[in-house]
């Protein structure tokens, strides 16, 4: 039997039949991802297994280093095919690591390979792969509409013209392609010199002279505005903690106006200005109807070598231990005072805080919308079997399974949709192993439902995005 066969995962009868017959043929809606638009707006074909499995992708990156494989195979100059192969190099001591089951699953679903990769068979792979790559039915379109995307959400910049997600509305492409508005740049005001320019971007883009702080939210609404015409209807934050600290406007402007000439504001400073923006796109979202995703809890860029040698995103973040639970709450609990609070999503990257997030998620149930307040999905570090299976427990114990909008990809890269299939297969094998031992009933009418809700009703119900 080959490593990825129909039951891979599945390690009882009754997770087999929950899987086979409620998870597997459902939709996906990937409300969260990093795919760049314009692959997508030019139905891209890529040449080889580098441009579209390791061009972008952190993950592999990482255990490459921690393998001992040089910069150069990496990130650097070698040859894609060598990439490739130093990549191939390293799969096997990827044994246990998500990467390796990812890696086959992929493989497999893909381009029907079964075999290993490994050294020694990474040459035919990689030609095998080359031709299938080159056929119209491997574009980026084509790949989007095999794994039956109904729609997908990249993450954008306030600043971005969204021309690619236009483009893909023109061309009446049956998958839907949204931005998602993640103003997290327009935050960072202990970092003068990229604000400033940021600032003049936005400045730009929304037409505006953002001279301080009034016109800096007027420019954010334009630009929410306008994301909201092309079809977004998530706006994203990637934190290291929810700030809370909100100050009056007074105090804002004075903070914008020393930053915005060139001083450095304190880190404290900084906390409050957050606040008050972060208040600002969560009345913007809840007046639209918008769904709110907070990101919580990493340290980015912990290998300042690299960070200057190659930049952000590349593999040297982790897990933080920053409190979450007060800001949190306060944060949450100011819109909501408000009237104000849109549907939110909260992504936890620290397993230890996971009753944290769950038990703050029913705190805000107000009666409108079934799990308004969601604790998401496995994110980044735990969006492995063992990740899900803490969150999922975490949420059943808390809250409410049945209400939960399931599984994204995360990624930046158009071979991770299989990801989606790895999660409602850690899903069934938890249900299933329920059923087995009693702990919940055998009952097609009382599972079957919640499964399809999980991986696919759920989120088209929750996100209200036109094309799902």
């Amino acid at each position: 039997m080959s490593f990825i066969h129909d039951d891979f995962l599945l390690s009882s009868q009754a997770a087999r039949h929950i899987y086979h017959s409620f998870a597997a043929n459902e939709p996906m809606i990937d409300y969260h991802n990093h795919l760049p638009p314009q692959d997508i707006a030019k139905d891209r074909q890529f040449s080889n297994l580098f441009e579209i499995w390791l061009e972008g992708d952190h993950y592999k990156w990482r255990a490459m280093r921690c393998n001992g494989i040089p910069e150069e195979f990496i990130t650097g100059k070698a040859s894609p095919r060598d990439k490739f192969l130093a990549w191939a190099k390293t799969v096997p001591h990827t044994l246990r690591n998500p990467l390796y089951h990812w890696t086959h699953l992929e493989l497999k679903r893909y381009f029907d390979i079964d075999e290993l990769l490994n050294e020694q068979t990474a040459p035919a792979i990689w030609d095998k792969t080359e031709s299938m790559l080159a056929q119209k039915n491997m574009s980026a379109r084509a790949i989007l509409k095999k794994f039956q995307v109904r729609a997908l959400c990249t993450t954008d910049d306030p600043t971005d013209d969204l021309s690619h997600h236009q483009k893909c509305a023109v061309d009446h492409f049956e998958v839907g392609v949204y931005p998602t508005f993640r103003p997290d740049k327009s935050l960072a005001v202990h970092l003068p010199e990229a604000w400033n320019a940021w600032i003049d971007k936005l400045s730009a883009a929304s037409g505006l002279d953002v001279k301080n702080y009034a016109t800096l939210l007027e420019a954010l609404t334009q630009r929410h505005d306008f994301f909201h015409s092309v079809g977004g209807r998530l706006s994203d934050h990637g934190l290291n903690y929810c700030h809370a600290s909100f100050v009056s406007d007074t105090e804002a402007e004075r903070i914008f106006a020393k930053a915005r000439s060139g001083t450095a504001a304190t880190l404290q400073e900084q906390d409050q200005f957050a606040s008050n923006i972060m208040l600002h796109v969560g009345r913007l979202n809840a007046a639209k109807g918008w769904t709110m995703q907070l990101h919580l809890g990493p340290v980015r860029n912990n290998n300042s070598r690299l960070a200057r040698q190659i930049g952000a995103d590349v593999g040297c973040d982790s897990i933080g231990d920053w409190p979450q639970a007060e800001t949190l709450s306060r944060f949450l609990d100011r819109l909501d005072t408000e009237n104000a609070l849109p549907k939110t999503v909260l992504y936890n990257v620290n397993p230890s805080a996971n009753y944290v997030f769950g038990t703050m998620a029913g705190n805000f149930a107000d009666g409108t919308t079934p799990g308004k307040v969601q604790f998401g999905s496995g994110w980044w570090f735990v969006d492995q079997k063992e990740g899900m299976e803490w969150q999922i427990n975490a949420l059943s114990n808390l809250g409410l399974l049945s209400r939960f909008i399931g599984m994204l990809t995360d990624s930046r890269s158009f071979m991770s949709f299989p990801r989606h299939e790895y999660f409602r297969r850690t899903l069934c094998n938890l249900l299933g192993t329920d059923i087995e031992s009693g702990a919940i009933p055998n009952d097609d009418t009382v599972i079957g439902p919640m499964v399809r809700n999980i991986c696919y009703g759920n989120a088209k119900a929750y996100l209200g995005l036109t094309h799902s």
